[in-house]
């Protein structure tokens, strides 16, 4: 039987991820998918090459070395493609970019109008996500990053520095303004111990009144009147909440454009950053107190 790269690449995202669901989730196939090729592979090659326990499915000596294997077919594969990308001088056809969901809502979305307004022809996907795609893998084209760097193995262009700040609903707002000596209620993250330290000098009487683990949630409980959250200046600001006074402006992780070295200046991710770039010159000032 003719071994089918599907098959392999679906042994490589099982090592690789360690479950059905998540290497299905990452293949973009549902999980009965990933293990009927899985063993479509073990009959291929006359081998066992994950154990079904009942914890799941665990690779095998032989399991390991396919998924290896398949990982060098893998990054050949994708140097190819980005050998094509190199030298595609064309405005039209797939192009992907990745930035956190709030960074989209609140200002990508202008530039991508921007975008596609001058080129109508690419077919641009946008990967809302917080997660550090891979790059090198080609999971997206361009990546629009919270980062210190591009990274080793990347290269890019810082595009902002930010500050957060503390925001609160109008209404808490007017309210720390009449009675500062109220208790501060604070809308934090799992791993707060107590009410940022900047933040009690000046009022001390305050307490974690509920913890989140994502910042969506935070902008929900703040914009609810809730308390008071501490939150990067652009977020804040265009969800239409109200700096307070209770924590000073801190500087914060820089905002970058990033891309593979082979693919930065193809046409597509320089057509995009030409739109980039002015966008955030323009409108740095929302970035910073």
């Amino acid at each position: 039987m003719r071994e089918n790269w599907d098959d392999l690449r679906a042994v490589l995202f099982m090592v690789r991820h360690g479950s059905l669901a998540a290497a299905a989730t990452a293949l973009d196939v549902n999980y009965t998918t990933v293990a009927r090729r899985i063993a479509q592979a073990e009959e291929s090659y006359g081998v066992l090459l994950f154990e079904r326990l009942p914890q799941g499915y665990v690779a095998t000596d032989a399991g390991l070395l396919a998924a290896c294997e398949a990982e060098k077919m893998e990054d050949a594969e994708t140097g190819f493609r980005r050998a094509l990308a190199k030298a595609d001088t064309r405005l039209s056809g797939p192009f992907s970019i990745t930035a956190p969901q709030l960074l989209i809502a609140a200002h990508l979305c202008h530039v991508i109008e921007e975008f596609l307004g001058k080129h109508p022809e690419v077919e641009l996907t946008v990967r809302a996500s917080n997660a550090l795609l891979n790059l090198n893998r080609r999971e997206a084209d361009l990546a629009i990053r919270i980062s210190e760097s591009p990274g080793d193995t990347l290269v890019g262009r810082r595009l902002t520095g930010q500050q957060t700040a503390s925001f609160a609903s109008a209404e808490v707002a007017t309210r720390i303004e009449t009675a500062p000596e109220a208790t501060i209620d604070w809308i934090g993250f799992t791993y707060w111990t107590k009410p940022p330290k900047a933040s009690l000098e000046n009022y001390p009487n305050a307490r974690i009144k509920m913890q989140f683990d994502d910042m969506s949630a935070v902008l929900g409980a703040t914009q609810a009147g809730l308390g008071v959250a501490r939150m990067p200046m652009f977020l804040g600001r265009s969800a239409g909440l109200t700096q307070v006074p209770v924590l000073p402006p801190q500087p914060y992780t820089d905002i970058w454009a990033v891309a593979h070295r082979d693919i930065w200046a193809s046409a597509k991710v320089t057509a995009f950053k030409e739109c980039l770039l002015p966008y955030f010159k323009a409108h740095a000032a929302e970035f910073m107190a």
